[in-house]
Order: C-alpha cells, then structure tokens, then sequence
C-alpha cells in the first residue's frame, strides 16, 4: 500500500510577533526564520515519518538551488517532484505572542501541476493505493479522476477552504477538516457535518482534541497538554499521522492516537515540515 500525495511545497517565511498588524499598521517582527512548507509537502513528511510508503507529486522552480537543498533532509521519494520555469510557492507566516499564525500564500509552481504529470506520477498506483488531495494545488480535480481510474482511494484535506470544497468533498473517501472549515462546509451545505452519513470526516479541534466521524461509527481523542511554540503545520502533521496507520489497517482509535501525540510533539519546536517529529520518537512520548 502507497499513500500518493498531491500537493504544494513552498518556501516558509516565518515572523515572530507580538501581535498581528492591523490595516495600514507597519510592525518590526521580533525574528524571522526561513523553513520549507506547504500543506503538501508537511504531508508527505508526516506520512513518510510516520512509517508510510509515501510518494510526493509536486511542483518546484527549476532554478531555485534553496528548495533543492532544503528537500534534502527530509528524506522523501521526489520523483514525481517537477521543476518548472514558474516560481517555487512561498508562504508568509505571521506569529503573534499567543503562538496563533496568520497565513497568505503564494501559489507559484503549485499552481500549474498538468494532467501528464500527474498520470505519470501514478503510474503504478492501483487498488489499495490512496490519493491525498489538499487546495494548494490546481490539480485536485486531475488528481481524483486519475486515481478513480485506478481503483484507488482518496483523501482531501479540505484547506484552504473555498467554494469548490463542498462538491468535491461529497466524492472522496475521507474529509480532513478543522473548527473553521468545518464551519464553512456546514454554512455551504446546510445543518450538521453529522447529518451527511454517506462521508467520514476526520475534524480536528485544536487544543480539544480531534474526532473520526462515519455513519454511526463515532471516535475522539483528547489532545495532549504541551507548552506551545508554534501551531503551523500542527493539522497537517495531525493528518499525516492518522493516515499513515489508518491507511495501513490500523483501528482509528489506534491511527487517532498516534496523531495526537506526532501533533503534540510538532507544536513544541518552531517550523512546520521541520518539526515533524520521527516515529520512534512519537512512540516513546507515547510511551510516558
């Protein structure tokens, strides 16, 4: 079993401060870190370092050396990463006293991923193999017809959420969403995330834990209580973690208490993709 990953790598520009600006305010950040990042790419690490057989599909600049180098440490299959003439994506990433983040992204190379790519990069992929999707790509749509073309399964991690979510949520297998998507799906939609039993949603709730919704099969998880430096990146790491085991035939509340640990381990250290913690380490923190 493979868990293909469709999805952005970015440059993380991240700026510690005491507060957000407000309009038209001009504030000095207290530091700034530059780190790899994108919803995708800090996917593709919590599954690989979660124990998956993970595959990234992806687009960079061809010219840009950081990226490059960067990627290294990470240790993940990237032959289905395409270099490109458009830019690498990059995010700015604000940081306020409380450790809560404000994001704006730029799409760059994640955004012009072609249907070739993609159909070369799934190649092998057949039944059994899932598909994760998120929306920092064009290419989610690409992406679901190939892999249902292939028998296989499919994730979407429903963010950034925009009109596009609700429709293409109802066709997947599995919906990863946190409070605020949540939110927007059930404004799009109409009443409860609870009354549209033909889905499984995997929510996530922060600092109250997270919950795997399907039919009438019901599981929760309480978060553990860490001192926080840094929250970007923690869903994804969150995802990463459940899907690994849930994809391998681990019981949810086995995937969904590993997570929880792998996110509680990530929020300690500053930076997303590089604060994913190793599996063994994750097992030990388990472990007391």
């Amino acid at each position: 079993m493979t868990v293909y990953n469709l999805g952005s790598i970015n440059i993380d520009h991240v700026y510690t401060m005491e507060d957000f600006p407000r309009p038209g305010q001009t504030l000095s950040a207290e530091s700034m870190v530059t780190n790899l990042g994108g919803k995708g790419l800090n996917i593709s690490v919590a599954l690989n370092r979660a124990g998956a057989d993970a595959r990234h599909i992806g687009a960079v600049g061809a010219g840009d050396a950081l990226v490059q180098t960067l990627l290294a440490p990470f240790d993940l299959k990237l032959d289905s990463v395409a270099l490109l003439e458009d830019p690498t994506g990059h995010a700015i990433i604000y940081l306020d006293k409380t450790r809560e983040n404000q994001i704006v992204i730029f799409p760059g190379a994640n955004g012009a991923i072609t249907r070739a790519h993609v159909e070369a990069s799934l190649a092998d992929a057949g039944p059994g193999d899932w598909l994760v999707l998120q929306n920092e790509t064009n290419a989610n749509e690409i992406g679901l017809a190939v892999a249902r073309a292939k028998g296989m399964k499919v994730a979407l991690v429903a963010a950034p959420f925009d009109d596009s979510m609700p429709d293409l949520m109802r066709r997947v297998d599995l919906v990863s969403v946190n409070e605020e998507e949540l939110r927007d799906f059930e404004a799009a939609m109409g009443g409860s995330f609870r009354d549209h039993r033909d889905m499984s949603f995997l929510v996530t709730y922060g600092a109250e834990g997270a919950e795997f919704v399907s039919g009438d099969e019901t599981h929760r998880v309480d978060a553990h209580k860490v001192q926080v430096a840094d929250t970007t990146g923690a869903g994804d790491t969150f995802f990463g973690g459940f899907m690994a085991h849930y994809a391998a035939g681990a019981s949810v509340p086995e995937a969904l208490e590993f997570a929880s640990a792998m996110a509680a381990l990530q929020v300690q250290a500053l930076g997303a993709a590089v604060a994913i913690p190793a599996r063994d380490d994750v097992l030990a923190f388990l472990k007391g």
